[in-house]
């Protein structure tokens, strides 16, 4: 699934391709995805993109009629943009989906022979957004930008992991916790968007075993221990080490102009079962458990 890196790496790439650019028409093939899309989706056409926001996971696409347009990725979604010639350029396929629905024009620009191209944003000069999404997990929605801080999605969330979100914050929210640390990470009520790759990778950083007791890392008085401070310290050099990269290419994640993320390259344990630890002097073994579903890598010698 895509986490918090890939989705920004998302939402700079749809910015620079369509702010300012106004809808002419909106290409719809099923019905929808995870839940259905907005009845009035084709009603975005005639406004324009003023701006893209990332909260947690989710993209929100300011329009200029005071509207929101969420999208969440889900497990396999990805955006394509393709400017007025290499949309002009695509020939259309003649083989359909959905009892008869044209597949998209774009076909293996885009993955799966455009079978999995479900949405099609048309701007006035010519280019496209298409939206890809073969697993169909991803998330459609629309709705007025004073209901964004009571949407069903997005109330909840806690803070980002950038400034002013800090140790002290953090201690307050695990202040108490019996759960492990790698599974209060991946709370989005604590802190939204890390993700699995990247908690991994930073409780490596830090020294800290993925099943330390998340309130141990805090004091008696609620102040953040040394080890809480550090800890936070490298998730935003994780996270923001991994959007400089473009994020981590896994599955089907790709970049809206098709590139991939390259922070894979940089993992220290995730995905590493049975290779040497790279910290200097360990000489451990990086290892695989299962917490809640969901495999951490570790190393049990420099990880405590």
């Amino acid at each position: 699934m895509p986490e918090l890196p890939e989705v920004e790496t998302v939402r700079q790439g749809l910015l620079q391709g369509t702010l300012n650019k106004t809808f002419a028409d909106v290409l719809i093939r099923r019905e929808g995805l995870r839940y259905p899309f907005p009845e009035d989706l084709v009603s975005i056409t005639g406004t324009s993109v003023v701006g893209i926001r990332r909260r947690a996971k989710y993209l929100l696409i300011d329009l200029s009629d005071g509207r929101v347009l969420l999208s969440h990725l889900g497990m396999s979604g990805r955006y394509t943009i393709f400017d007025r010639a290499e949309s002009a350029a695509a020939k259309p396929l003649l083989r359909t989906v959905n009892g008869g629905v044209p597949v998209s024009s774009f076909g293996d620009q885009t993955g799966y022979g455009g079978k999995h191209d479900h949405l099609e944003f048309v701007f006035t000069d010519g280019s496209r957004a298409v939206y890809t999404d073969p697993r169909r997990f991803g998330i459609i929605d629309l709705f007025p930008s004073e209901a964004e801080a009571s949407h069903k999605l997005l109330a909840s969330l806690g803070p980002e992991p950038f400034d002013p979100w800090d140790a002290e914050a953090l201690a307050i929210r695990l202040q108490g916790r019996k759960t492990s640390i790698k599974l209060a990470l991946l709370d989005q009520k604590i802190v939204v968007g890390v993700g699995n790759i990247y908690v991994c990778e930073s409780l490596h950083r830090a020294g800290i075993s993925p099943r330390t007791e998340a309130g141990r890392l805090v004091r008696k008085n609620g102040r953040p221990t040394k080890r809480l401070n550090d800890l936070v310290d490298h998730i935003k050099d994780v996270i923001n080490e991994a959007i400089r990269a473009g994020g981590s290419t896994l599955n089907d994640f790709a970049n809206v102009d098709g590139t991939l993320g390259y922070f894979a390259h940089q993992f220290a344990v995730y995905g590493r079962e049975g290779l040497p630890c790279e910290k200097a002097g360990c000489g451990g073994v990086v290892r695989r458990i299962v917490q809640s579903n969901r495999s951490t890598f570790f190393c049990s010698s420099c990880q405590r």
